[in-house]
């Protein structure tokens, strides 16, 4: 995702784009409002190693017939290294529009690209995939923080049948070994949950 001095910076911008007047036009006017246009590119087939190479802060594509393999390369991309996306296209397919958002396109303009207008549609596509980290960050802390309360919870169980103790002892027991070692109580947890099973399996032999 672009770093935090790119507020501090011109925004770098990939641009891809099949109509070479047409792309003449947008990356003088990118330029003209403030963008660092790293490239310019006809086809797709070149968009993994151009992102590869020069790290962009947005991605603009504009093609008159996006195909599949646009999708594709656009999921990988979403994968392995997300950034704002915008496309532009005549078309207005809407399983097309679909498919390209479930493959990463941030901000979907189902017209052609206008050199006039391109600098809304990114500001747009800035801010829907700010707001799409804060809500996935959102997630993934629930997440951790649901998964560690299952582990301490399994590691409580453990301590009281290990040292047959109430629950408000074994969770006194987990909380000072957590304060002791410098750990959180889920890293506390998952090595008494180990310890205490590996014991167990132990016992059974």
């Amino acid at each position: 995702m672009p770093d935090k001095n790119s507020r501090h910076r011109a925004l770098r911008v990939i641009l891809v784009d099949d109509d070479q007047p047409r792309a003449q036009a947008v990356e003088a006017r990118l330029r003209d409002v403030g963008f660092e246009v790293l490239t310019v590119i006809p086809t797709a087939s070149g968009l993994l190693y151009q992102m590869a190479q020069r790290d962009p802060d947005v991605v603009i594509i504009a093609l008159d017939s996006p195909d599949r393999d646009v999708l594709e390369s656009l999921s990988v991309i979403s994968a392995r290294n997300p950034r704002p996306v915008v496309m532009f296209s005549g078309s207005g397919d809407t399983q097309f529009i679909r498919d390209a958002i479930r493959a990463g396109v941030t901000a979907y303009q189902a017209e052609d690209i206008n050199p006039e207008r391109v600098r809304a549609a990114i500001d747009i596509a800035l801010a829907q995939f700010s707001a799409f980290n804060d809500l996935r960050a959102q997630l993934d802390d629930t997440r951790r923080q649901l998964e560690e309360r299952k582990l301490v919870e399994k590691a409580k169980g453990l301590l009281m049948a290990a040292h047959a103790i109430n629950e408000e002892q074994a969770f006194t027991t987990l909380r000072k070994l957590a304060m002791d070692r410098n750990r959180t109580l889920g890293e506390t947890a998952r090595d008494i949950i180990a310890i205490l099973e590996k014991d167990k399996l132990r016992g059974r032999h």
